[in-house]
């Protein structure tokens, strides 16, 4: 795929002006070692369907899983004795992101829009490490660094344009492995990335171009393509 003709086309999403102008700055978070991800592993597997879409009002009217919800990110808020570390930290920092976009939209349901809401991304609202930190702040200051662009198939914006939630919640030990997955889900769905072999081009989120430093830093987005996109049109 290193000689396909990348277009990055820049579909119509609710969200592209939006992103486009968001600033891509944030602050370093830490958060500890030894955090349980198992209830919100439940809870995603209970609420996200196979499309990654979300039953917001089902979750809303079970007052049971909006505490677990709140339970499960009240451990993020504790301080810092002994902070994680690589792929924990990365686990842990995508699942709180998630969560905290989750608990943000059910917090508002029903909205029209995550960016409709005031300061959804900018809010330094979430306790984390003992601190207020920003949804910016977790990605742009801290996930990018760490992991790169694998962090750009892995986080919700709770649009139906964004890369599909998972149903499961990201652990140290599966983290590569589940990435590779996010990735390959995102990747493999028509009505977000197009591959067009009779044309040699495709289609594809803006993302791959608000980001594409990230994706240049490890041989650039055809390579990324190359991996990760469905085996039938790698090759093309």
């Amino acid at each position: 795929m290193s000689k396909l003709r990348i277009l990055l086309t820049i579909f119509t999403f609710e969200f592209t002006l939006v992103s486009a102008a968001r600033a891509q700055t944030g602050e370093n978070v830490n958060v500890h070692a030894g955090i349980n991800h198992d209830e919100f592993d439940r809870l995603l597997k209970k609420y996200v369907n196979e499309q990654g879409l979300v039953n917001y009002g089902a979750w809303k009217q079970n007052t049971a899983d909006i505490a677990a919800l709140d339970n499960y990110l009240k451990q993020f808020a504790a301080n810092i004795d002994n902070p994680a570390l690589g792929n924990e930290k990365a686990a842990s920092l995508v699942n709180a992101y998630n969560a905290l976009v989750l608990r943000w939209i059910l917090s508002n349901y029903p909205t029209e829009s995550i960016w409709q809401l005031k300061d959804s991304f900018s809010g330094k609202r979430n306790e984390i490490g003992g601190g207020e930190v920003s949804l910016d702040d977790i990605e742009h200051g801290t996930l990018r660094p760490l992991i790169g662009y694998r962090a750009h198939a892995v986080l919700v914006c709770a649009a139906r344009s964004c890369p599909p939630l998972q149903r499961f919640a990201y652990t140290a030990d599966k983290f590569e492995e589940q990435n590779d997955r996010a990735y390959q889900a995102w990747l493999a769905r028509a009505d977000l990335n197009k591959f067009l072999p009779n044309e040699k081009k495709v289609d594809i989120s803006s993302i791959f171009k608000w980001f594409k430093q990230d994706f240049d830093k490890t041989g650039g987005v055809p390579k990324i393509l190359g991996h990760y996109a469905p085996q039938s049109v790698r090759e093309f």
